[in-house]
């Protein structure tokens, strides 16, 4: 399957971008499978690099919930909770969009390929193919993006004063109608 390259006359292209993301919305899509899922009505899953063993379980059941009652899911899923929630989301018939915080993947991992062909994985980046390692700058990018692509969004854990802090006050800005 080949890449696509959307940009905002695509007919899939997401129109929340750019009232929420304004300036900082991306030019163009990078996407490996059926674009049309960026239509479809998504919780965004995000989690701190660490976190308690109660958040864990938490998150675990919610990853459950969301795949046995066919509740589409996107996230970075970098962090290693949200590894885990993707093991079990792709048990499930659900959509899931995974968006890494650099270009498209060269290759795919096996466990991805199934969903992929069915019609209900779909990998996006608005970065280009020459961005290879993930930094910072480009998780906290990817991040906004999931966010902005999400009808939902649900924080599994929150460490005070780091990235998911920030994003949250993001996230509460646009509920709210305030723009960046």
């Amino acid at each position: 399957m080949a890449p696509l390259v959307l940009t905002p006359h695509h007919a899939h292209w997401p129109r929340p971008l750019a009232p929420r993301l304004g300036h900082d919305s991306p030019a163009e899509l990078r996407v490996l499978g059926d674009s049309a899922l960026l239509a479809v009505p998504a919780t965004a899953l995000f989690c701190s690099a660490r976190c308690s063993g109660e958040a864990i379980l938490r998150a675990y059941d919610q990853a459950a919930h969301w795949r046995d009652t066919g509740r589409a899911v996107i996230g970075g899923f970098h962090s290693p909770l949200e590894k885990e929630c993707l093991r079990i989301l792709l048990r499930g018939p659900q959509p899931v969009i995974i968006c890494p915080a650099r270009g498209l993947p060269r290759r795919l991992d096996p466990e991805l390929r199934a969903p992929l062909l069915a019609g209900r994985l779909l990998v996006v980046s608005p970065f280009a193919d020459a961005e290879t390692r993930v930094t910072r700058d480009l998780a906290k990018q990817r991040n906004l993006l999931v966010a902005a692509l999400a009808e939902t969004v649900w924080f599994a854990h929150i460490t005070p004063g780091g990235q998911m802090e920030q994003l949250a006050q993001h996230v509460d800005a646009w509920r709210n109608g305030l723009s960046r």
